[in-house]
């Protein structure tokens, strides 16, 4: 290997962003977005199971890459926890482990742990994202739905802690999420109408607006079982916000490629699997659901192929892994 070519990686690895983590968020929303489909829709299992291997190996994979970034170039680490819009994306380590903690949940010696874990960095990123907010001189501009990663991220860990964690502990991981959710959804949309739509680089944020509804629903049925009228309510508000992403579609037109569209990815999991769901509560007798069920996974599986691709061919062009300050 050349030195241009030792010194190019080198550089790579040091501007190696911890956004990459939404990589792992979103395969493994689509793997138990199939997970779900397999059973309700009886699609083949070797779909999800498949799906679940690859993402396995693209969460390993990144994890070893931003350790050896941490032990390599810790003072770039230090600057991405310490940005007021990078450090909102650490949770996503976290709530990574919490996934594929689901996505492995049959397998209890590889889930229990990631379980464990994954909550631990959960609970840690959560307050200090929140002491960070409380003691810096936040911006206005710097706001953006990628706040919702840190605190409302806590919805999953019900989800993940299924059989392996007391019920009042989860309680309070929802609890938490919920409450935070309904915070930030207010102030962001303050922001938005306000103060101005977000900046370019952060518009596929807006599908994260998705997420906490969709998750938020498939968490409470965790813990309560009953398809009830809180339950209806976290659906239906989690379809207008797909219907309002979907009203949204020209902005995202002309976007230039950035590790940030990965933000679509997860919500759109998210509510496909709550579409499923809901289905299936209801006794399988709303056809609507399930052709919006169909719809939604294939519309969600053709947009990380389109993401996955348009990733490589950035990374492909130097795009990726550079230094944006």
């Amino acid at each position: 290997m050349s030195e241009m070519q030792k010194e190019t990686n080198s550089s790579r690895l040091q501007f190696f962003p911890v956004m990459m983590f939404a990589v792992i968020m979103g395969f493994s929303g689509i793997t138990l977005a199939y997970k779900k489909a397999s059973e309700v829709f009886l699609l083949p299992e070797i779909i999800y199971q498949t799906l679940s291997y690859i993402t396995a190996c693209l969460a390993v994979s990144i994890a070893l890459i931003y350790i050896v970034k941490l032990f390599k170039y810790p003072d770039e680490v230090k600057k991405e926890i310490k940005h007021p819009v990078r450090v909102n994306f650490f949770a996503a380590i976290s709530i990574s482990m919490l996934l594929q903690s689901i996505v492995f949940h049959e397998y209890e010696n590889i889930a229990f742990p990631l379980f464990v874990i994954g909550t631990g960095l959960q609970t840690f990123f959560t307050f200090y994202t929140i002491t960070y907010w409380l003691n810096k001189n936040i911006e206005l501009a710097h706001s953006n739905p990628a706040w919702f990663i840190p605190v409302v991220g806590n919805i999953i860990v019900p989800i993940a802690g299924e059989g392996f964690a007391d019920i009042y502990l989860l309680d309070f991981f929802f609890s938490l999420g919920i409450f935070f959710w309904i915070i930030l959804t207010a102030i962001l949309f303050n922001r938005i109408i306000f103060h101005g739509m977000l900046a370019q680089k952060f518009l596929p944020t807006l599908a994260i607006f998705i997420a906490p509804p969709s998750v938020g629903m498939l968490s409470y049925l965790k813990l309560q079982g009953a398809y009830d009228m809180f339950a209806v309510i976290l659906f239906n508000v989690a379809l207008t916000f797909g219907l309002i992403l979907l009203a949204l579609i020209k902005n995202f037109y002309k976007i230039k490629f950035f590790i940030s569209w990965w933000a679509f990815t997860f919500p759109m999991a998210a509510l496909t699997m709550a579409i499923i769901t809901v289905y299936e509560k209801t006794s399988f007798e709303y056809l609507t659901f399930k052709l919006l069920g169909y719809a939604s996974l294939i519309m969600t599986s053709i947009l990380i192929l389109i993401v996955l691709i348009r990733t490589i061919i950035a990374v492909k062009n130097g795009e990726i892994c550079v230094n944006e300050n």
